[in-house]
């Protein structure tokens, strides 16, 4: 097993330590640690930086006088990673695990942790509508990916190289051209800046076969891909595109080239879970609520059983459980041969037994309407993925792309193991299948 810390450089809570000097005078040694400025001539705000949860980005400080930034809450002050002091408390944080042995870190909004040193105001976003997120007002010109974010990077970066073999993985929301620069200089960057398109394209065939083309073709030579379906931030993927489509998801998810992530409970097709406004726990939703953006529903207890509570507590847990877990559990998908955790059972050992599916060349296979085709090949080995992301059958010939015969190893319904395809595919609906070729 390996271990990856969640590590937030981005913000402390403002009870930390750091942040009580900070705020206890204009003069203490902390003070620059954090993003202090004068209130506006009209004791407004001093730019229009927002919160990504809501309102201004900027909490007034009666005791000092001045104003402190905060992405998210005002309970969580942001550190100024401009200080190269905080950057070397924020380095010992990361040695401080490292020497006990963690395997790497994932970074919390890594894009995030430079701000204009002008303070600029952000420009408003021409596409945004009222009822959208209220952060999306503004292209988050000035507060965001700002160009010496890289330098952080790189800093961060040099200190996991420090020890052997660890890995440093950014959470980063971002479009494909500007998501890659993260590898940064020379690949002296993150090791994996997170790839969450697959969270926020539809769920079109020609638009994900569009999106992974990009995605390749815009890595850095010698960049290591990753995708992610599913996380704590976005709707589960099978509340997303159905039950029937999260398994053929789940296909495009490990066979794609480079790293794969998943969400707990996807594996089991696990949906959102409508939370009673009393239960209601999620900050986001509490500070903008009726617009759809809380994330409880997402974050509901894993389902290990058909016991009380899905065996995840015996004591009331921290959120409601889904209705269906008696049902869809651990437990008894786990001695169901036909269920989605037994397919990411069987994907996962296919993708072990078969480097190929994890580091072989990817080449697309011309397709139209619901249909996605690619094949992984390295060396004399090849496998042709065909993936039918809509809810009608098609019929289809791969006689160009397989040359010769082929055999399925693995279909979404666990049905069709060592069919032998002659050129001519079926696809039921909703189905994907990986075909050994010849």
């Amino acid at each position: 097993m390996k271990v990856i810390l969640d590590y937030v450089p981005n913000h402390t809570s403002d009870e930390h330590p750091w942040f009580v000097e900070s705020r206890s005078s204009r003069h203490n040694a902390k003070r620059d640690w954090y993003i202090w400025r004068d209130p506006a001539p009209d004791a407004g705000p001093p730019n229009n930086w927002l919160s990504h949860f809501g309102g201004s980005g900027w909490q007034f400080d009666p005791n000092t006088g001045q104003c402190y930034f905060h992405s998210f809450l005002a309970a969580q002050p942001d550190l100024d990673w401009r200080n190269p002091q905080v950057r070397e408390a924020m380095h010992d944080v990361l040695r401080f695990w490292l020497t006990r042995g963690v395997d790497g870190f994932r970074v919390d909004v890594l894009w995030l942790l430079i701000k204009d040193d002008q303070f600029r105001d952000n420009p408003p976003n021409p596409t945004w509508k009222h009822g959208d997120n209220p952060n999306g007002r503004q292209v988050m010109l000035y507060s965001a990916d700002r160009p010496e974010v890289q330098e952080v990077v790189a800093g961060l970066r040099s200190v996991v190289d420090e020890y052997e073999d660890r890995a440093l993985i950014g959470e980063i929301y971002l479009p494909v051209e500007r998501l890659v620069a993260y590898y940064g200089a020379d690949l002296k960057g993150a090791h994996l800046p997170f790839n969450f398109q697959l969270l926020e394209t539809r769920w079109n065939a020609r638009g994900i076969a569009a999106l992974v083309n990009e995605y390749e073709a815009a890595l850095p030579r010698g960049g290591w891909p990753n995708w992610v379906l599913g996380n704590h931030d976005r709707s589960r993927i099978a509340t997303r595109i159905g039950v029937d489509q999260a398994r053929v998801a789940a296909i495009l998810l490990l066979t794609l080239r480079g790293t794969p992530t998943m969400y707990y409970g996807d594996e089991l097709g696990m949906l959102d879970v409508k939370i009673p406004p009393d239960r209601i726990r999620d900050p986001f939703e509490k500070n903008v609520p009726g617009l759809g953006l809380g994330r409880d529903p997402c974050r509901t207890p894993m389902q290990w059983n058909g016991s009380t509570n899905a065996g995840f507590t015996s004591d009331t847990p921290w959120l409601p459980i889904d209705d269906d877990y008696s049902i869809v559990n651990v437990e008894s998908q786990s001695a169901d041969p036909s269920s989605i955790l037994t397919l990411y059972h069987r994907l996962i050992a296919l993708r072990r037994q078969h480097a190929t599916l994890a580091y072989g060349d990817y080449e697309p296979v011309a397709m139209t309407g619901d249909l996605l085709a690619y094949i992984r090949k390295q060396g004399t080995q090849r496998f042709l993925v065909a993936l039918n992301l809509g809810n009608d059958p098609h019929a289809v010939s791969f006689a160009e792309a397989m040359r010769d015969r082929g055999r399925i190893v693995i279909s979404t319904h666990l049905d069709r193991e060592g069919e032998i395809m002659d050129g001519d595919l079926n696809l039921r609906a909703n189905e994907g299948v990986i075909i050994s070729l010849a």
